[in-house]
C-alpha cells in the first residue's frame, strides 16, 4: 500500500460508472452520518474470510458466492433473504458432499444495491432520462424525478443491509442451518424439478451418514459445526463515497477496513489501473475481487494484480472470470498461464453470467442456462488443461420462483419469461436453475482433484 494511500485518495482520480449528485452539500452530510453510524461486519471476519480464502487459492476449498442481481427496497421481506439463503445452503452441500471439498460461502446481499449501466441514459417512446444505477442512487420507476441520485437512499441501504445482516447470522447460527434439516431446506418448486430430485437424494444420504455419527457419539454437542455455518456478505463497491464513509481503522491491527462488507470486488468497467476504484481497494485490507473480461491483456492483469495483492498473499486477490461460453476457452487460458507463470497467487472464480446475455425473441433480457453451464464447463476445463485450480464460481440467483433464465431442466422458454420476470436488472438463475449448476460445478471440482491427485502420484 502506498504511504500517501487513504480512504479519501481516490478522490483525486477519475472514477467511472459514479452519479452525479445534485446537490453535493446534501451527499456530504449524508456521508458524514454515515461515517458515525456502526460498523456492519468486523475486521476479525474479514480476516477470517481471507484465510478461508487462502485456503481456496491452495487448492483446498471451493468459493460459492451468489446472490442478487441488485437488491432492491421494494422487495425487502425476510421470506426472500431467507429463500436465497436457503438455496445457497443447498448448494453448498451439494459441493461439500458430492466433491468432498470445504465451501466458503459469499453472499451477494446485504449490501449489492449499486450497478453500472452499459449505456447513462435509457430511452423509452422518445423521452431520454438517466439509466437506474441501483436503489442506492436513484429509482426504478421510469419518471424524471425517480432518475435523480438521491443521497438519502445511502441510509436506506444502510439500514436495509444491516436488517439483512441480522437474519443473515440468526439463521446462520441459529438452527435455520443445521445439517439434520437439509430435508427442509427445499422449496415447493424446487422439490418438483429434476434438481430437485437429485438433491432428495443426496439428503437421504446425508440424513444416513449423521445417523451413524450420532451412534459414533458425533453430534452437535461434540461437533457444533453441525448445527452452524459460516456465511460472509459481499457487493461491488461501486459508490466509493458510502465506502468511504463505512471504512475504519481496526483497533487491534491499526489496519483499514471496509465495514459494509466481509468481502468487495472492483467490477469490469472500474478496474481501471489510474482510476478511483483500484485506488480505493488497494489500501484496504478486506478480501478483495476483481471481474477480468475478454478485454484484459495478460501483462495488464499481472498489473492489477500487483496493485491491488502487492504481498502476493494466499486470499486477498479473487479474480472473476466473465468471458462467455464462445470466448472462454480462447481468452481464459493466456490469462491463466501468464499469472501461473509469474508466480502469484489468486483464486479464479467463474462469472458464467455476465458473459451470457441476451434479448430474447419475446423482448426480455435473459441468460439462456445451457450457456452459464457451458461457461462453467469451459473454466473447469482450462483450468485442468492449465495444471491450475479452479476456485469458484459467482453468480446471480434468488430463491424465488422466477423466470428470468431460458432453459434448464425446468425448459423455460422464451414465452415464459414473461410470467415471473421480477428482476430490476439483469435476469436471475431461480432456484431449481441454481441448483442444477452445483451439481455441474461438483462434477467438476470432482474431476479436477481426480486428476490432480493422478499427476500427483506419477
Amino acid at each position: 500500500m502506498s504511504s500517501t494511500w487513504s480512504p479519501e485518495s481516490w478522490r483525486s482520480l477519475p472514477a467511472k460508472h459514479m452519479p452525479d449528485y445534485p446537490d453535493n452539500a446534501a451527499l456530504a452530510d449524508v456521508e458524514k452520518t454515515l461515517a458515525g453510524y456502526p460498523p456492519l461486519v468486523f475486521a476479525g471476519e474479514a480476516r477470517q474470510l481471507k484465510a478461508q480464502l487462502g485456503e481456496v487459492a491452495r487448492g483446498n476449498a471451493f468459493l460459492l458466492q451468489g446472490g442478487d442481481c441488485a437488491e432492491s427496497f421494494a422487495e425487502f421481506h425476510p421470506d426472500n433473504i431467507r429463500d436465497t439463503f436457503r438455496v445457497l445452503l443447498q448448494m453448498a452441500v451439494a459441493l461439500t458432499w458430492a466433491a468432498s471439498c470445504p465451501v466458503v460461502k459469499v453472499g451477494r446481499m446485504a449490501g449489492q444495491f449499486a450497478k453500472p449501466r452499459s449505456s447513462p441514459v435509457e430511452e423509452k417512446e422518445g423521452v431520454t432520462l438517466d439509466s437506474y444505477k441501483g436503489d442506492i442512487i436513484n429509482g426504478m420507476d421510469f419518471d424524471e424525478s425517480a432518475r435523480v441520485p438521491d443521497p438519502q437512499r445511502l441510509l436506506q441501504a444502510y439500514s436495509q443491509s444491516a436488517a439483512t445482516l441480522n437474519l443473515i447470522r440468526a439463521f446462520a447460527q441459529g438452527g435455520f442451518a443445521d445439517l439434520h434439516g437439509v430435508h427442509g431446506w427445499t422449496q415447493g418448486f424446487v422439490a418438483n424439478s429434476p434438481a430437485g430430485h437429485r438433491y432428495q437424494e443426496m439428503a437421504d444420504r446425508i440424513s444416513e451418514a449423521l445417523n451413524f455419527m450420532a451412534a459414533c457419539g458425533i453430534t452437535e454437542e461434540t461437533a457444533p459445526a453441525l448445527g452452524q455455518t459460516e456465511f460472509y456478505t459481499s457487493h461491488e463497491a461501486l459508490l466509493l463515497g458510502y465506502e468511504q464513509a463505512m471504512t475504519r481503522v481496526d483497533s487491534t491491527s491499526g489496519d483499514w477496513y471496509d465495514t459494509s462488507a466481509h468481502m468487495v470486488w472492483i467490477g469490469e468497467r472500474t478496474r481501471q489501473l489510474d482510476g478511483a476504484h483500484v485506488e480505493f481497494a488497494k489500501g484496504i485490507k478486506n478480501p478483495i475481487g476483481c471481474k477480468v473480461g475478454p478485454t484484459m491483456e495478460p501483462d495488464e492483469l499481472i498489473r492489477l494484480i500487483d496493485a491491488l495483492n502487492p504481498d502476493n498473499e494466499a486470499g486477498r486477490l479473487t479474480l472473476i472470470t466473465r468471458h462467455g461460453a464462445e470466448k472462454v476457452a480462447e481468452t481464459l487460458p493466456p490469462l491463466v498461464r501468464k499469472v501461473k507463470q509469474e508466480g502469484r497467487h489468486v483464486v479464479w472464480s467463474c462469472d458464467p453470467m455476465h458473459g451470457n446475455t441476451i434479448k430474447s425473441s419475446s423482448g426480455y433480457k435473459t441468460r439462456p442456462v445451457d450457456r452459464i453451464l457451458a461457461e462453467v464447463q469451459g473454466f473447469f476445463q482450462v483450468h485442468r488443461a492449465e495444471g491450475t485450480y479452479a476456485g469458484g464460481v459467482h453468480f446471480e440467483m434468488t430463491g424465488k420462483d422466477v423466470t428470468e433464465c431460458m432453459g434448464g431442466a425446468q425448459e423455460i422458454t422464451a414465452e415464459d419469461l414473461a410470467d415471473r420476470y421480477h428482476t430490476h436488472c439483469d435476469p436471475r438463475l431461480n432456484g431449481s436453475q441454481a441448483l442444477e449448476l452445483a451439481f455441474l460445478i461438483a462434477e467438476g471440482i470432482r474431476k479436477e482433484r481426480e486428476e490432480l491427485q493422478v499427476a500427483a502420484a506419477s
